[in-house]
């Protein structure tokens, strides 16, 4: 059999693997994730499970502090439904609190560490949350969020007021419903930022909760010898429920940190006999930029599986360290369907699989590049795409094809177009432009319209104007993302209409007190007007591609290294 032939007999395989290991989660009423973890542990009760810079715990230990969260959960009076935001770094209660609180049938929304005070208190007004639990390290943030809310939510410290709780519980099992909950039934809300402001929580059910986590555990082959090395943030849904949760339920380890180091990494992962890792794009680009280290070919690794890794690097990357798989994905918080490369196509998001294609998960349309609007033929339906022609991908409603929806409802119908192929068909609208070629392979090509990705994160356009709007002397504001040479994504960029009120020091205080620093824009253009189409639409896409060379742009750029550092004119000569 050809190389060819192999990896898409592997390939079939893997989701083969894949279908059975989701299935089997659904197989018993009402058992969670936390249920299949807890059953877990008397099979693999000493072996590691989640291990952090500070604490090693067992699969028994996961088990018996779930079920400690789930007496506090019972203790604080958590009714099903009650809403519970989490604000806390990578470490092993983060997994514990929402696995063990969700028993109660709360509904955990996991928070950026990374928003400042204003955008905090927005997510917890639109979560409803009644209690906020938080580690001690982001008190001030919290505070500041609380602060603005007229009916804010009851603070608990968790070094001060939950750790001590739990260890008081005596380790006994949890109270079950007479009537299994069903896992329809909403268990998470995962912040995402999309093109409307600010971050919208996005509902994920248990059901949900399981299907990433047997699908991706049947697809990467895990078993109990596997050890996961996950750097990424616990509030998304690939770090903090999909990596853990494939290899804890195939009684694996999962190495968590709270913070990347390129210069650390691989002596990290040899030290913990990592066989996984769990990438974006941008960390391995961090790895492939360092110095060469003698020996840094040396590990465990059997695969690496993430999103976003670009094909240039990815080649040298796989080469100088020695990578056997690279299993690249594509897959949004709240999407309706996912890809997976498991054929190795160099750059490629992956295929669906031969039984899928004629009425494929995901589709690619036309759009209007000036204004985002879906194109369409004299029959109202979506024009499709040609072979290798770039569209936005378009995720098909139907049967288990799903789009749970966020809490805020108005924002969920946004998401959903009709009338695509046929009259009264529903796809969920991603926001992300791809092209396929002529084997049905996928290929990311960048975020379309009013979002762009930046340091792993997707950033709102609309949430920034906001925040530079406040500003004084600011009349208008665009903000668009713009490439830089050796990164990957956009770095936001501003272009600005200001008057005589303006003070370039007074913008930078009000944009580090209100936004992440992914969010900050690194890039300032100082211009009269904004430019606009024939509908008034702003001309985002010419900005754009003008990007900051002032070689290209006449208007006055400034630019910065880092979110935190101050503006500074950027002169003819000094743009990559």
């Amino acid at each position: 059999m050809s190389a060819t032939g192999e990896k898409a007999r592997s390939s079939a395989r893997a989701f083969a693997d894949a279908l059975q290991s989701a299935a089997r989660l659904g197989a018993r009423p009402g058992w969670t994730l936390s249920h299949w973890l807890e059953a877990g542990a008397e099979t693999f009760g000493d072996r590691p499970a989640l291990i952090s810079e500070d604490e090693r715990w067992s699969h028994g230990d996961l088990a018996r502090r779930i079920r400690s969260y789930g007496h506090l959960g019972q203790d604080l009076d958590v009714k099903p439904g009650d809403a519970i935001a989490l604000l806390c770094g990578a470490r092993p209660d983060y997994l514990a609190a929402w696995l063990g609180l969700g028993r109660t049938g709360a509904v955990v929304s996991l928070l950026n560490t990374a928003l400042p005070g204003p955008a905090l208190a927005h997510c917890l007004a639109q979560s409803g949350a009644r209690l906020f639990l938080v580690e001690a390290p982001f008190l001030a943030p919290a505070r500041a969020a609380l602060d603005l809310m007229q009916n804010p939510p009851r603070l608990l410290v968790l070094e001060d007021e939950v750790f001590p709780r739990l260890s008081a519980y005596p380790d006994q099992p949890l109270a079950e419903p007479a009537t299994p909950r069903p896992l329809s039934d909403p268990a998470l809300h995962i912040y995402t930022s999309g093109t409307t402001g600010l971050p919208k929580a996005a509902i994920i059910s248990h059901r949900r909760v399981l299907d990433w986590a047997g699908w991706f555990s049947g697809l990467i082959g895990a078993t109990a010898e596997d050890r996961i090395y996950d750097p990424l943030p616990l509030f998304h849904s690939v770090g903090g429920v999909t990596a853990p949760g494939s290899t804890l339920l195939a009684g694996g380890s999962v190495v968590l940190r709270r913070r990347f180091s390129a210069s650390r990494f691989w002596n990290d992962v040899r030290a913990e006999g990592c066989t996984v890792f769990q990438y974006i794009g941008e960390l391995c680009r961090f790895l492939e930029a360092a110095p060469p280290k003698p020996g840094e070919g040396r590990h465990s690794l059997r695969l690496i599986v993430g999103n976003g890794l670009r094909a240039d690097v990815w080649e040298r990357f796989a080469a100088r360290f020695n990578i056997p798989q690279v299993l690249e994905f594509y897959a949004a918080t709240e999407g309706s369907f996912s890809l997976y490369n498991l054929e190795g196509r160099v750059g490629s998001i992956g295929r669906f699989p031969p039984y899928l294609r004629r009425r494929p998960p995901a589709i690619l349309v036309r759009r209007d590049e000036g204004t985002g609007e879906i194109l369409r033929d004299d029959q109202g339906l979506a024009i499709p795409c040609a072979v290798d022609e770039p569209g936005e991908a378009l995720g098909r409603l139907e049967g288990t094809l799903r789009f749970e929806g966020y809490v805020d409802a108005q924002a969920s119908q946004q998401k959903i177009l009709r009338d695509i192929e046929t009259p009264g068909d529903a796809f969920f609208r991603t926001g992300d432009v791809m092209r396929r070629d002529a084997e049905g392979f996928f290929y990311f090509v960048d975020r379309a319209g009013d979002t762009f990705r930046w340091k792993g994160e997707n950033v709102s356009t609309a949430e920034v104007e906001a925040v530079l709007l406040s500003a004084p002397g600011v009349r208008e504001a665009l903000v668009y993302g713009v490439t830089v040479q050796g990164a990957e994504g956009r770095a936001g960029m501003a272009a600005l209409v200001t008057d005589k009120g303006f003070d370039l020091g007074a913008l930078e205080a009000i944009v580090k007190a209100s936004l992440a620093p992914y969010a900050r824009p690194l890039y300032l253009r100082l211009t009269d007007a904004i430019a606009t189409t024939d509908t008034f639409k702003p001309r985002r896409a010419d900005y754009q591609r003008q990007g900051y060379d002032p070689a290209v742009v006449s208007d006055p750029l400034y630019g910065r290294a880092s979110p935190d550092a101050a503006f500074a004119p950027l002169l003819q000569g000094t743009a990559p």
